[in-house]
């Protein structure tokens, strides 16, 4: 049987080349939206989904994780880490100079990376969003106006478009995180070597009280587990009302975490686990 993977799309996208570098001969499809590709997931439409989870300068990506906890339950099976690279794309009949550029296109994470970038090269170009990176290359493509796009070299060979200007990202250690997600871990089958192992929780707190994050936090730490992220989010219900996301960087067992989850209810906190899982470190070219 062939296993469907879905990824946020169209190809082109930082999140098909991680999808290219973990998975090989699978049927692959491309979603425009990330609620469209979790929800794929979710009906069987597809066995494994694809999304991205964090970005090393721009943070959390707050639409997979919303969606994930507030709208569709899906187990995080695993996780894939690669390098982001933002490059400069123009059309091909591009002959002008970076100030002759009117516009910039890119997902608003790509922008928000390259920011220093476009403040002393593009200041005066006008920004434009759109869904995905590949989006952004596949519009300049079609375009004959002096506009360009922020994205990787993989969207630049699909839409036949030019580099002018490479590693325009503000920082060089530019990392995503991609959550894969599945109904069944089995049909995942990664074969790079596995960097760590790593368990989310979701942990909601009875009420916002003095002291009750560092009760939380507490019940890691004198058991020596290590946190490698805790984030709140909105609970939607009302200003004030939020849960926390927590990363302990080791893999779920049957003593450590039971008390932890045991220690935690007994304040009061509802504690779910959204996924123990391998992480994988790719070195894709991007």
């Amino acid at each position: 049987m062939t296993v469907k993977i879905g990824y946020l799309g169209p190809k082109g996208t930082f999140t098909k080349l991680a999808v290219d570098e973990a998975f090989n001969g699978e049927n692959k499809q491309g979603f425009q939206t990330i609620p469209a590709c979790i929800d794929a997931v979710k009906s069987g439409e597809i066995d494994i989904g694809v999304v991205p989870l964090e970005n090393a300068i721009e943070g959390t990506v707050h639409l997979t994780l919303d969606y994930l906890v507030h709208q569709v339950r899906l187990p995080i099976v695993a996780e894939i880490v690669v390098p982001i690279r933002q490059h400069l794309l123009v059309n091909r009949g591009f002959t002008g100079d970076l100030k002759d550029i009117t516009q910039v296109h890119s997902h608003s994470h790509a922008i928000a990376q390259c920011n220093q970038y476009i403040h002393h090269e593009l200041s005066q170009a006008t920004i434009k969003h759109t869904t995905s990176t590949a989006r952004a290359a596949e519009v300049v493509s079609m375009s004959e106006e002096p506009i360009a796009a922020i994205g990787n070299k993989l969207a630049a060979e699909e839409y036949g478009v030019d580099i002018i200007q490479e590693n325009i990202h503000d920082f060089p250690n530019n990392h995503t995180r991609f959550a894969v997600l599945a109904n069944n871990k089995d049909v995942v089958r990664i074969t790079h070597p596995i960097h760590e192992e790593r368990t989310s929780l979701l942990i909601t707190l009875p009420s916002d009280y003095a002291g009750a994050l560092h009760q939380v936090l507490s019940a890691f730490a004198w058991r020596k587990m290590s946190l490698s992220k805790i984030e709140s989010r909105p609970m939607k219900t009302g200003l004030g009302n939020y849960f926390f996301i927590i990363d302990v960087n080791q893999p779920y067992d049957d003593v450590l975490f039971p008390g932890v989850k045991a220690e935690l209810e007994a304040l009061g906190c509802k504690v779910t686990m959204l996924g123990t899982y391998p992480v994988y470190e790719l070195q894709c070219e991007s």
